[in-house]
């Protein structure tokens, strides 16, 4: 069994910008954010989702799996970065130190 590290341990994000002009786009943009939600994706910034997962090959399956439902419209990344990467964000916040919650890990918000 492979040890835990902070390089095989994976954090997927989704980025996406959907348009919501009408009812339809509106329902779109909202039922793709539940199938994330449902997917164990967690809000990072208001279109901007994140995922913890274990190894690189969960993380394809999750991958995989938001590819499977991309809306008809709109633009939507993904990307994938190791544990260590994660862990070297740096979020401001109008100046103020707001503690979060991500993965199981304190950070803090500026």
């Amino acid at each position: 069994m492979q040890r835990f590290s902070e390089y095989r341990i994976m954090w997927v994000m989704v980025l996406f910008d959907l348009p919501t002009e009408t009812k339809k786009d509106k329902k779109e943009h909202a039922k793709f954010r539940k199938r994330l939600l449902e997917d164990g994706f967690t809000m990072f910034q208001f279109s901007i989702y994140v995922r913890h997962c274990a190894s690189k090959e969960n993380a394809d399956v999750h991958i995989k799996r938001v590819k499977s439902f991309l809306p008809e419209y709109g633009s939507v990344g993904i990307i994938h970065i190791t544990d260590k990467q994660f862990g070297e964000i740096e979020i401001y916040n109008c100046g103020k130190k707001t503690p979060i919650q991500a993965g199981g890990q304190q950070l803090e918000l500026f």
